[in-house]
């Protein structure tokens, strides 16, 4: 039985009561390749981590030689369905770079934690959204985030500045139609609908292409 395949309520032997039993765990392991690297190194310490506070683990979520700059992994997608089925009250990581792709992954991911009521733990930067600490870093993260947001946009809109400077003709290229290509489609009964899919454009310009306009 792999890992994936344990059940949501067996709780793992090196799990021992604490004041906090009521915050059921869920872990979450990657390695980019098979050859070489072990996601137990990871599950591991999140065990012991878990243990010492008193969270009993429901489940462990694991992808093996899956890229981190992939949105679709099978163990995170399965971890994401089980957090919207409330399966567990904290997910538990062994480092940001094992889960999210980028910082506005991660973000995003933290904020559909968030309004589940789940909070998230990442050994390695020692953050814990459940802390006022770990909860001043997702602010940073989000505030940087942001700004990364509105600087590309501004870059964005400058770039489009440019162009109109230069007299560079912004949007779809204009499609031209040929007057005598709709008077015969016409000529045929094919109805200014079938026309414009025909040609490539609206009804309406290709009626005004007859028209001469």
């Amino acid at each position: 039985m792999t890992e994936l395949d344990r059940s949501t309520h067996t709780a793992f032997p090196q799990v021992v009561a604490g004041p906090d039993l009521e915050r059921r765990a869920a872990l979450y392991a990657r390695v980019s390749t098979a050859n070489g690297q072990d996601p137990q190194m990871q599950i591991r310490e999140m065990c012991e981590y878990c243990q010492r506070r008193g969270w009993p683990i429901v489940r462990e979520y694991v992808d093996i030689g899956i890229s981190g700059a992939k949105d679709r992994r099978p163990g995170l997608d399965l971890l994401i369905a089980d957090a919207h089925k409330r399966k567990f009250e904290v997910i538990v990581v062994w480092k940001f770079d094992r889960f999210a792709r980028s910082v506005s992954h991660l973000l995003r991911a933290l904020e559909t934690f968030r309004a589940l009521g789940i909070e998230f733990v990442s050994l390695s930067e020692q953050v814990d959204t459940s802390t006022p600490t770990g909860k001043m870093i997702f602010t940073v993260l989000g505030a940087v985030a942001e700004l990364e947001r509105s600087l590309i946009a501004e870059r964005v809109r400058a770039g489009l500045r440019h162009a109109k400077a230069k007299g560079k003709r912004l949007g779809r290229p204009t499609k031209h139609v040929n007057p005598a290509e709709v008077a015969a489609l016409r000529a045929q009964g094919v109805s200014w609908r079938k026309v414009g899919l025909r040609l490539g454009v609206s009804p309406t310009k290709a009626r005004n292409a007859a028209q001469g306009r």
